[in-house]
């Protein structure tokens, strides 16, 4: 009885190993050419902030979008894209693993011993995507300078928590359009419509949108737990599904709930994986 938990952490223990180990080579592969790095990481950073520009050509026109000015909007931007950007930071590399099972190359990763998951997150880790994580934290941090927010313990830590709780829930989302490329290997712009597609619905208020929609990103892929639900608290603003308050503190079961399901579905799909045939 005492072998599962120790397995478990065992796996778990190899896998950070690998990944770190995985991640360092790219890095230092990176770091070889560090002009080009520092252009790559601007033009990530550039590209990702036009975005925002975007925002404010509408704010340019109007007072508030949906009710919300645009600190407040900067806000639920700078949570979204911060969240995002971490994730697509560690695991981004998740889209290219349709074309592994495409080719065949996949069968290379599953004959090391390491967990094959954090081989497919640090593939060609890429540290230019710190570009879109600056981007995010730079509007978040022009948000919270000018927002009058009466600032509460509870609403100081929610901050933090969102961003961690975010960053968690992208990164299931992330894992689970991994193992559906096991099934449609052809199928990364499905899962770019939930991961990159979901951080731009989210950098808006969802006053903004068909309430259908928002049940949709609260109960059925609950991508309304990275920002809207706990940033509608901290922004005092009710959320337009009259849910009870209680729920904005709730991501860190969702975040969770989330991982362990893609966690399922990897395992699924990994077990369903036969190979190229060749």
């Amino acid at each position: 009885m005492l072998g599962a938990p120790q397995g478990t952490y065992a796996r778990v223990r190899d896998g950070f190993r690998a990944y770190r180990m995985i991640a360092g080579m790219w890095i230092r592969s990176t770091m070889a050419y560090r002009a080009s790095f520092v252009m790559t990481t601007f033009g990530n950073f550039a590209a990702t902030a036009l975005d925002f520009v975007a925002v404010l050509l509408m704010f340019s026109r109007v007072d508030r979008i949906g009710g919300y000015s645009l600190p407040e909007v900067a806000f639920l931007y700078g949570v979204s894209a911060t969240s995002f950007g971490i994730t697509d930071l560690v695991v981004g590399s998740m889209d290219r693993l349709g074309r592994r099972v495409r080719d065949g190359t996949l069968d290379t990763l599953l004959v090391r011993p390491v967990p094959v998951l954090a081989q497919v997150a640090a593939d060609r880790f890429a540290l230019r995507r710190l570009g879109r994580v600056t981007q995010g934290l730079l509007v978040l941090a022009y948000a919270i300078a000018v927002l009058d927010i009466d600032w509460t313990p509870l609403r100081l830590l929610m901050v933090p928590l969102m961003l961690l709780c975010g960053a968690a829930i992208f990164a299931a989302v992330f894992v689970a359009g991994g193992a559906f490329q096991f099934i449609a290997q052809d199928a990364s712009e499905v899962q770019n419509s939930f991961t990159y597609g979901g951080t731009t619905l989210l950098q808006y208020p969802p006053t903004v949108f068909a309430k259908d929609l928002v049940r949709g990103v609260t109960f059925v892929l609950p991508l309304a737990f990275v920002n809207w639900l706990p940033g509608l608290y901290v922004l005092g603003r009710p959320y337009p599904l009259d849910l009870p308050t209680w729920i904005a503190f709730t991501p860190p079961l969702i975040a969770a709930g989330c991982c362990a399901l893609a966690g399922i579905a990897w395992r699924a799909g990994l077990r369903s994986y036969r190979s190229t045939g060749s």
